[in-house]
């Protein structure tokens, strides 16, 4: 048997196996973790992998995290080619293999008897990792020394055993130990139920004919972006776009992308973009490659299936030492975070240039985090609490932006409210969508919300990273920009604008305020319908 041979019907139904698979890994981890951000946000991801680190499948979950889990999984080969059954490596730097350091991504071996056959992994947001400030998502850290605890692919797990030593050096270095070490153990079973459902998978071929079959999956889906790419005009497709800031004093800085389109293959050429700032908004490779991966698929064609194959004829051209390809010891938490949105809203404007009536008008631009911690009055103990906020989602052809959703590079959900009190010693104050943050146009743009969070009874730690505070999400073909998003810290009933990026203290009862962006409108405003303008007033968008 030949990929070219195998038959659709097999190729379907092992694709959608694999698929599953990923699915309930994600389940199993969302199920059995302690911190809400991973149990109720959402904030990780899952995904199968062959025996030569290929990746077949992921979980639908957050694009951030899956176009950049490859080179995890190819980080951990590098440093133990031949892992053995039971082990488990564990890493989350981002200069060998990671993201950003809350990321924590786990690559389980999985064998059939002697036999390698693939691998389970999965990546988790871990709401505190150590480093200067609580949660490890510092507005203003200058290296990144400051953002945590650093993790280059180690065996957390030999042979099915702990190793107890290098897991009391990781709880050791954290704020929040009992809840790392909970959502530590959720993610290697999460790896687990990976390596049970593909053994089941496995056992019902034989090995060259599971090793053909995944290969043909892999050609389909190169076969299905390529079969997209040519539908798009060839030529040459360039737009900027700029970040408000590092925290650190350097303003609008640019991101610059040049699409070169021919025929069937796509080169995304980063060249012009500014070199690595001092703040903590610099990207690696792997989450520049993840951005692109998720741009050039959502254009050309999202129903592909995502794997290796469909990134086959994407090449990526990112300069060192540039804000989307940073060197150590660049900070690069908001990497992840800020600057992987702003590369979507670039490639996507470019793109929008080829075909209109595929395109969208800019999302929030931004995830809006926030972190907060301190000592819990109720337990006396520390807390952190991480999570990133919604915002409006562009106007389209045909179709208004949603409101109030999280976008792009992100995909995760808010903290309920219920769940955030529970947990922590805050209060959600004020919860509400923000009324004329929608460019308008023929198709609007979502509206941002607004939430308000008080420290309860204790002072705290803050620190905000967000983004589009100063510009604003663009809106295309006439269509206006969304309205720009706002920090603010309300202290005795009186309210203080704070920087998009900062740490700051929080004395008992302040609120913080974080009001995010709207997203831009689609088409010339005059030609929107009356009851369509007259429905927005009564929903409150507009007044």
């Amino acid at each position: 048997m030949n990929p070219s041979t195998v038959d659709a019907v097999t190729l379907e139904v092992v694709r959608g196996a694999l698929t599953g698979i990923a699915e309930e890994m994600n389940a199993a981890l969302v199920r059995s973790s302690y911190s809400p951000n991973i149990k109720e946000r959402r904030d990780c991801s899952c995904g199968i992998f062959d025996a030569q680190g290929r990746m077949l499948a992921q979980s639908e979950s957050m694009p951030v995290h899956l176009g950049a889990m490859p080179f995890s999984v190819k980080a951990a080969l590098e440093k133990f080619p031949k892992p053995g059954p039971g082990d488990t490596i564990v890493l989350n730097d981002p200069f060998h293999g990671g993201a950003h350091l809350p990321d924590i991504t786990f690559v389980t071996p999985i064998y059939v008897g002697d036999h390698l056959i693939g691998f389970s992994a999965n990546r988790a947001h871990h709401a505190d990792v150590g480093g200067s400030t609580p949660g490890s998502v510092s507005g203003t850290a200058t290296e990144i020394y400051q953002e945590g605890l650093r993790i280059f692919p180690i065996r957390l797990w030999r042979a099915g055993e702990v190793d107890e030593d290098l897991m009391s050096m990781i709880l050791a270095n954290v704020r929040t130990p009992k809840e790392r070490q909970g959502d530590l153990r959720a993610q290697l079973a999460a790896n687990q139920v990976g390596l049970k459902r593909l053994q089941e998978l496995v056992s019902q071929y034989d090995a060259d004919s599971f090793e053909k079959i995944i290969n043909a999956i892999l050609d389909y889906s190169e076969r299905r972006l390529r079969e997209g790419l040519k539908k798009l005009p060839s030529g040459a497709y360039t737009y900027t776009d700029y970040l408000d800031d590092d925290g650190l004093g350097n303003h609008k800085l640019p991101i610059q992308a040049a699409i070169i389109l021919e025929g069937d293959s796509v080169t995304v050429d980063f060249t012009g973009t500014t070199p690595q700032v001092t703040g903590p908004i610099n990207a690696v490779y792997a989450v520049m490659a993840s951005a692109t991966y998720y741009s050039i698929r959502c254009f050309a064609d999202p129903e592909i299936p995502p794997n290796e194959g469909c990134y086959r004829p994407i090449k990526l051209i990112a300069p060192e030492g540039t804000l989307v390809n940073a060197t150590p010891p660049a900070p690069v938490v908001g990497g992840n975070l800020e600057t992987s949105q702003r590369i979507v809203d670039v490639l996507l404007k470019a793109l929008s240039q080829m075909a209109p009536e595929k395109s969208l008008a800019a999302c929030q631009g931004t995830m809006n985090n926030i972190t907060l911690g301190g000592i819990d009055p109720r337990t006396n103990t520390p807390y952190t609490i991480y999570e990133t906020l919604a915002g409006g989602f562009g106007g389209r052809a045909g179709l208004d932006g949603l409101d109030g959703v999280h976008v792009h590079m992100s995909n995760t959900l808010n903290t309920p409210v219920e769940a955030l009190e529970t947990a922590y010693p805050l209060r959600v104050e004020r919860y509400e969508l923000r009324a004329n943050t929608g460019g308008v146009g023929q198709y609007r743009g979502g509206l941002g919300i607004r939430r308000d969070i008080k420290a309860v009874d204790h002072q705290a730690t803050l620190s905000l990273l967000t983004d589009r505070r100063d510009g604003q999400p663009y809106g295309l073909f006439g269509g206006e920009s969304g309205a720009s998003g706002e920090n603010v810290l309300i202290r005795d009933g009186q309210e203080e604008k704070l920087p998009a990026k900062c740490v700051m203290a929080l004395e008992a009862n302040d609120v913080v305020s974080v009001r995010t962006p709207g997203a831009g409108g689609y088409g010339d405003p005059s030609q929107r319908a009356a009851d369509q303008i007259k429905k927005d007033k009564l929903e409150g968008k507009i007044f």
